[in-house]
């Protein structure tokens, strides 16, 4: 049997399109991971530090947190700078590749 191989010019440049777009969506994410990975970094030493001293130091917080609080404080923080970094790092990707394929595109017609 004969492999699905696209015949015409239009079905080939439909193919090389979409794996075009689909390389540029994995960069995307890949560039969200790295960047929402730094800001979880980021959060977690900025987040730690004031939750360890102040469980420390002030009476409320060394009666109230103890160390499970603090660490869920601390990741609560780490996680939400994750999503929210790669979730904004992911859109601007994609809003400066859509203004590239548009330009392409006009160029074209």
């Amino acid at each position: 049997m004969a492999k699905n191989v696209a015949q015409s010019p239009l079905e080939r440049k439909g193919i090389a399109s979409l794996d075009q777009k689909l390389a540029m969506a994995k960069r995307c994410s890949h560039e969200g991971v790295v960047a929402g990975a730094k800001a979880a970094v980021l959060a977690t030493i900025a987040t730690a530090i004031p939750t360890m001293a102040s469980a420390r130091m002030l009476p409320w917080a060394r009666a109230n947190l103890n160390h499970t609080a603090q660490a869920l404080i601390i990741s609560t923080v780490a996680g939400a700078a994750y999503f929210i970094v790669a979730d904004k790092t992911v859109l601007a990707s994609a809003r400066r590749n859509s203004f590239k394929q548009g330009s392409l595109s006009n160029m074209e017609a």
